[in-house]
């Protein structure tokens, strides 16, 4: 199992777009996936302050490395052999925006992928819950999740 978020959320979306063989179950919260329609919008909040550290994916020196490791760009034509994806959104999240996990979520439907799960959460941000309660509530979530996938019997002991 492997677990990200944010931009390393990006970090999953690009190892299981190259070897998905791999994993049996990835975690990605709030993942940054949709790298070059993102950067390439100056008018998104951070994003031309990001240019500095990510590039400019405008300039054609940028755009084809850049496009070369976008989740987005590069799922497999045939992604049926992906392992489960558990993302996650939050619909109040100024960095990441909800629709780039439910854009990855249709696409590597459309390619056939097997498992794809996602939560959308209407009333956090790109640091999950603020309360402390809500915060465990959603890290659950993401380890119930690994541990399905992994096996963990799901039945309660007599």
């Amino acid at each position: 199992a492997i677990n990200g978020r944010s931009a390393g959320g990006l970090l999953m979306g690009a190892v299981v777009n190259q070897a998905p063989e791999l994993f049996k179950v990835v975690v990605a919260g709030v993942p940054f996936v949709d790298v070059m329609t993102t950067m390439c919008d100056a008018s998104i909040p951070l994003t031309v302050e990001e240019w500095e550290e990510w590039g400019n994916p405008n300039a054609e020196r940028y755009h084809k490395y850049m496009s070369e490791y976008s989740p987005m760009d590069n799922i497999q034509d045939d992604a049926s052999g992906y392992p489960t994806i558990f993302m996650t959104a939050g619909l109040n999240d100024p960095r990441v925006a909800y629709w780039e996990p439910a854009k990855w979520a249709a696409k590597l439907r459309e390619r056939g992928a097997q498992r794809v799960l996602a939560k959308f959460d209407l009333s956090s941000g790109h640091f999950s819950a603020s309360d402390r309660y809500k915060y465990i509530a959603e890290r659950c979530w993401d380890h119930a999740v690994v541990l399905a996938e992994l096996g963990l019997p799901t039945e309660r002991p007599q």
